[in-house]
Formats: structure tokens, C-alpha cells, sequence
């Protein structure tokens, strides 16, 4: 294993502190004009990840097949993992025609002996579904310095594999004075969950005559709260395409990889099907005679009748139950995306106010003097964002700038009174009349400088 050390004069990117994007909200506003801190939290955390740069010191290849800004997503810089009969290891990188960040895998010393293996590549690329990680293409390359197969995926940022999240031991910590494990059992409704998940990926693959190929604990990630998809899929088509074998044997080994899968994380061990005997008696005892059921006709050895479809039958009740939650959480995510609907609006009105207010070029112009309707838009400005208290103090209340900012975006006939600074000038306009003065005046100065509106 390579490692890397940064020289002591690398700059060294820190996360960011998220809590600065996370000030306490007035209560008045709390559930109205922004989402929630912890999904705000992830989503920052996820954008964050899909720009952190490559860490110092690490020799990548500056492009490959258009892809450039290659990061390795291991957990341990310059760490081999073994794919199979091969080391593999996965890059973060973004595709110079689209700019967007992909997944890429790399294969170690493949060599292509037939451009046909690359067929099946095409056909999986076609396929979208919600519980699988999408593929894009495949090519060779000797960027690595070496010939390398590399298969590009959707990229999911922040996501972990089943076995990080469930089966990678932790460390015990101390609780109340005594060692305990951190290695917790999961619940049967999150088992029944990504069952119902995978299955449904199964499905689509196995309808459209492709198998998996590899459902295992490493391979398929969580990329959200209970949300799976099933990853690097079409690999092994490539890497086994001159020993082809018949797709319905191949389909009834996703069904025993299923199995295993589920079997590992019932009884919380990668090793469970080693010791059967007592793995039965552990999944027995902590879960329900309907998941022991699937789990062992998934396990049960090949024949005919095994498919999918029996599958998604003896799972039927479980993927009611798992519509009803992701549509509750649909509603949960449109409830978040409507607490920040307005913000746009807002932004684009305190934008117009920072183009018009106070510009020096228009200072002898007597359209933008005090005199004018830009005037009003300089009061009220203050009446926004510059009041005070009784002593003097500044008042920032949050709740009284999205108010105003929102009955002005609406154009209320509500009046108010505006005070100059000097409180020698007093003047009580609607928001319509004020909403009217930005936009004209907003309007003549795209027009002066040629931008658009």
C-alpha cells in the first residue's frame, strides 16, 4: 500500500464549518422559509464532496478519455482492493464535454483481446433505475501506465457501501463505565427495505436477458437514509466475456448472491454462511418467519422455477409498505423544497437593489437623484434593513426583511412610512408603488448598459 504524504508547505483544505449555514431561525419563520438544518447539512456536505480537489502529493493522470480532476473515493489513499482476480479502484472524476462528475473504475492490468466485450456495456448504459448506479461506457487506457479498464458510473457523493455502514467492525467505546460494542443489529424494517430495493433492481436487469453479476456487501451502496443502489454492474460481463455461460445460470446466481447478502446482514458477520448452523439460529431468533422464508428460498439451490418474479410475489406485502414510505418521504422533501420556494424571488430583489441603489456614475443624473423615485428605493432600503431601537441600537430581525422582501415581491396595496435619515423627509407609499419605482428604474439601467433583464 502507497502512502502519500503532503510537504509541509501544501495548503491543506479544511471542511467547511457547517454550522455558520445554520444560525438559530426566528420561530415565526422556522417552518417557512427554510429547510430543515440537517438536510441543508447533507446537501452542502454532498456539494462539498463533489468539488474537494485530489489530496497533495498523489501522482493521477491529468486526463483520460475526456475525463480530467481524477480523486480516488478509497478510504486509505493508494489502497488495492481486489475485484475478483483483479485490483480495482474507483475515481471521482468530471467529463470535460458536460461537466458533470462521474465514477470511474478502474480495472488493473486488463488487456482487450475482443472489441465484442464491450457489447453488453451499450445495453446496460440504456437501463435507468432508481436502486441501481447508472453506467455510462467503458474504454481501455494506459494513463495509469498501464493497460487499465475503466467503466464509468453515476457518481453519488458521500455515499458507503452496505458492509462500511453495517458489517465493518467499529471500535467499542465506554458506556456507563463499561466497553460496548458499536455493532448494532439492524432493523427488520431496514432489511425489508433494501429487499425490496435490490429486488426491484433485479427485476429490471433480469427482464431485459442481463444479470448482475455481483451483489455483495462492497458493492452496493447506500447513498441516502435507507436508499440502495446496486453498483458497478457490467464489469464482470467484460472481464469473463470468453468464458460466457448461459444467462439463466448466471441470473439464478444473482438470486444466491441476493441471499447472501441479506443472510450477512441479518446476522451482522461477512463470514455467516461459514457457520450456518449458528447463523440460522441467530436470524431466527431476531427476525420474522417471512424474511427467514425469503432469504432461504433465495439461498436454495437452482432450479427452474426460481426467478425474480417469485421473489417480488413473496415480498409483495413488504413492497406496499415500502411505497407508502418513500411516498411519505416524497411529500417530506417537497415539504423542504416549498419552505425555500421564495428564496429565489428574494435573491433576485436584493440583487436589483444592490445594481440600483447609491451608484456613483449617476450621481449629477437628476433621475437618480434624491429628488426622484430612486429615492424611495433608497428609503425603503433603509426602512428594510437600517432600522433601530429606541437607543439607537440596529435591529436585525430576519422576520421583518423576508415580510417586507415578500409583500414587495407581491406588490401589496399596503402602505408604509418612510423616513429619511435625517428624518427631515417623510414619505408613505404602497409596496406596489415602491415595487413599481425598482422595476423601472432596474429596467432603464439594463437597458443603459445592454444586460438583460
Amino acid at each position: 500500500m502507497d502512502v502519500f504524504y503532503a510537504p509541509p508547505h501544501a495548503f491543506t483544505r479544511q471542511p467547511l464549518n457547517y454550522h455558520l449555514y445554520t444560525h438559530p431561525r426566528p420561530d415565526s419563520m422556522q417552518f417557512r422559509y427554510f429547510m430543515s438544518d440537517t438536510l441543508r447539512e447533507d446537501l452542502q456536505k454532498r456539494s462539498e464532496a463533489v468539488h474537494a480537489p485530489p489530496p497533495p502529493g498523489l501522482v493521477l493522470p491529468e486526463e483520460t478519455q475526456g475525463y480530467h480532476s481524477l480523486v480516488p473515493l478509497e478510504l486509505v489513499i493508494g489502497e488495492r482492493r481486489k475485484f475478483g482476480n483483479w485490483f480495482s479502484t474507483v475515481y471521482k472524476a468530471v467529463n470535460s464535454n458536460d461537466g458533470i462528475c462521474y465514477a470511474l473504475r478502474r480495472i488493473e492490468g486488463y488487456r482487450l483481446n475482443n472489441q465484442s466485450a464491450f457489447s453488453n456495456i451499450e445495453a446496460w448504459s440504456r437501463i435507468r433505475h432508481p436502486n441501481l448506479v447508472s453506467v455510462k461506457e467503458a474504454f481501455t487506457t494506459r494513463a495509469f501506465n498501464d493497460n487499465s479498464l475503466v467503466v464509468v458510473y453515476d457518481y453519488h457523493p458521500n455515499s458507503q457501501t452496505l458492509f462500511e455502514a453495517h458489517l465493518r467492525p467499529k471500535a467499542p467505546q465506554y458506556q456507563n463505565g463499561r466497553l460496548q460494542s458499536q455493532n448494532t443489529r439492524i432493523p427488520e424494517r431496514t432489511l425489508w427495505s433494501y429487499v425490496v430495493q435490490i429486488a426491484s433492481a433485479m427485476k429490471t436487469v433480469h427482464d431485459v436477458g442481463l444479470a448482475m453479476r455481483i451483489v455483495d456487501a462492497t458493492k452496493v451502496l447506500v447513498t441516502g437514509p435507507n436508499r440502495v443502489r446496486v453498483s458497478s454492474c457490467g464489469i464482470v460481463d467484460i472481464l469473463t466475456y470468453e468464458a460466457r455461460q448461459d444467462m439463466s445460470l448466471l441470473q439464478q446466481e444473482d438470486l444466491t448472491m441476493f441471499g447472501r447478502l441479506i443472510f450477512t446482514l441479518c446476522c451482522n458477520n461477512p463470514s455467516a454462511v461459514n457457520n450456518m448452523a449458528k447463523s440460522m439460529e441467530t436470524l431466527s431468533r431476531h427476525y420474522s418467519q417471512e424474511l427467514r422464508n425469503v432469504i432461504l428460498y433465495l439461498m436454495a439451490k437452482p432450479n427452474p422455477m426460481k426467478n425474480i418474479r417469485q421473489v417480488c410475489e413473496m415480498i409483495a406485502p413488504q413492497t406496499l409498505t415500502e411505497f407508502d414510505e418513500t411516498q411519505s418521504a416524497n411529500d417530506r422533501l417537497e415539504g423542504e423544497l416549498m419552505s425555500e420556494l421564495e428564496n429565489g424571488h428574494l435573491v433576485r430583489l436584493l440583487c436589483k437593489f444592490g445594481f440600483i441603489n447609491e451608484r456613483p456614475e449617476f450621481a449629477r443624473d437628476p433621475r437618480w437623484s434624491e429628488t426622484g423615485d430612486r429615492y424611495i428605493i433608497k428609503l425603503f432600503r433603509d426602512y428594510v434593513f437600517h432600522q433601530v431601537d429606541e437607543h439607537g441600537n440596529p435591529v436585525v430581525n430576519l422576520g421583518h426583511v423576508l415580510t417586507c422582501l415578500n409583500k414587495l415581491d407581491a406588490g401589496v396595496d399596503e402602505r408604509i412610512m418612510l423616513v429619511s435619515r435625517d428624518e427631515q423627509s417623510c414619505l408613505v407609499v404602497s409596496y406596489r408603488e415602491i415595487k413599481s419605482c425598482i422595476e423601472t428604474a432596474f429596467g432603464e439601467l439594463s437597458t443603459s448598459l445592454g444586460t438583460l433583464r
